[in-house]
């Protein structure tokens, strides 16, 4: 047990990352359970510190049901003089996707729920100008709004590699990061991203969701670059809706590929829970065949959990627009708590 900022109180372990540890916490203020990611802890010339406070800015200006929230962010200092991050998120008391599909594929409605849901996310932050870049099971918490609740619910989590369309941000440009299974064909090959990335990501995802296996299975490498050479196989027993749908958000060609506002408004059709509201406005593109010149990336890094956490709220000013996203210029140093 730790306490952070004399108000969280960790309780229980939920899941480990590469460069942060989630934990369930108690707020003592409000009395009510939280998730709070922890970074690891830097030096005040340690460039992780960049990109965690990167993460936190980018965080803090993004607002959707389909998103977690975040709460509160900070840091402290321990003894030995290295500073510690930390965000403060929803606790979404659920499991995530890829623990659920362990147990097998899930039925057609909560796929088209779920994937409808996340469509809807992924939309509404491509329209801010934000590419995800590792949409994966691990990265999406199911709950039930209620013990009653009459279907289920999905929440996007983890952006800490996700990246700002047209910006340059705490990172070196050409980096591949993402996880191998669920990567597009680009992401492989390194080359610029924009947001039909995550859409391909998402197609892959709906499919192992409704058969149970990973399109791309193996080490690694293999499997980051099968994608390369072929496109997944998307079983006609599926039918011809699903078919036609995944084939297009999988096409190794991304300008075949469908947007996420499209991809939730066929998947609402399904169910007859069609939305109200337009179009979020499309993300503005370069001149150059709608790619994208740089290729940063926000590596502040995750940690994946059956039971675990979230993301965001607010609003700021600051030093690099990306699409409709303002964020302040990362300190050159970590600051150094007295």
């Amino acid at each position: 047990m730790r306490v952070l900022a004399d108000r969280y109180e960790t309780t229980e372990l939920l899941g480990v990352g590469g460069t942060a540890s989630v934990y369930r916490a108690v707020d003592r203020t409000l009395g009510r359970d939280v998730a709070i990611k922890i970074f690891n802890p830097t030096t005040s010339d340690d460039d992780d510190y960049r990109r965690q406070h990167t993460e936190t800015m980018l965080l803090s200006t993004l607002n959707h049901p389909g998103l977690v929230t975040l709460h509160d962010a900070g840091m402290q200092e321990d003894e030995d003089g290295r500073t510690t991050g930390f965000l403060v998120m929803e606790l979404v008391d659920g499991e995530d996707l890829r623990h659920r599909l362990k147990r097998g594929a899930l039925s057609e409605d909560d796929t088209v729920q779920l994937g409808a849901d996340l469509a809807d996310a992924l939309a509404y932050i491509h329209a801010e100008g934000v590419v995800h870049r590792d949409v994966k099971p691990a990265n999406i918490l199911l709950f039930h709004s209620a013990d009653n609740a009459t279907r289920l619910y999905a929440k996007l989590t983890d952006f800490g590699i996700a990246r700002m369309v047209e910006a340059t941000v705490a990172t070196a440009v050409g980096a591949t990061i993402g996880t191998a299974n669920y990567l597009s064909p680009e992401q492989a090959k390194g080359d610029p991203l924009d947001e039909r990335s995550d859409v391909y990501s998402l197609g892959l995802v709906l499919l192992e969701c409704l058969t149970g296996v990973k399109a791309f299975s193996g080490p690694v490498v293999e499997a980051a670059l099968a994608r390369l050479l072929r496109d997944p196989e998307v079983p006609d027993a599926l039918g011809p809706y699903w078919t036609d749908l995944l084939r297009r958000m999988t096409s190794r060609d991304p300008a075949r590929r469908p947007h996420a506002h499209d991809v939730a408004l066929q998947l609402r059709s399904r169910t007859g829970d069609l939305p109200r509201v337009p179009a979020p406005a499309p993300v503005r593109r370069p001149s150059d065949a709608g790619q994208v010149a740089a290729d940063a990336v926000l590596a502040a890094g995750g940690a994946t959990a059956g039971r675990f956490t979230g993301v965001l709220t607010g609003g700021i000013g600051g030093g690099v627009l990306a699409g409709n996203v303002r964020l302040p210029d990362p300190p050159r140093r970590a600051p150094s708590i007295a």
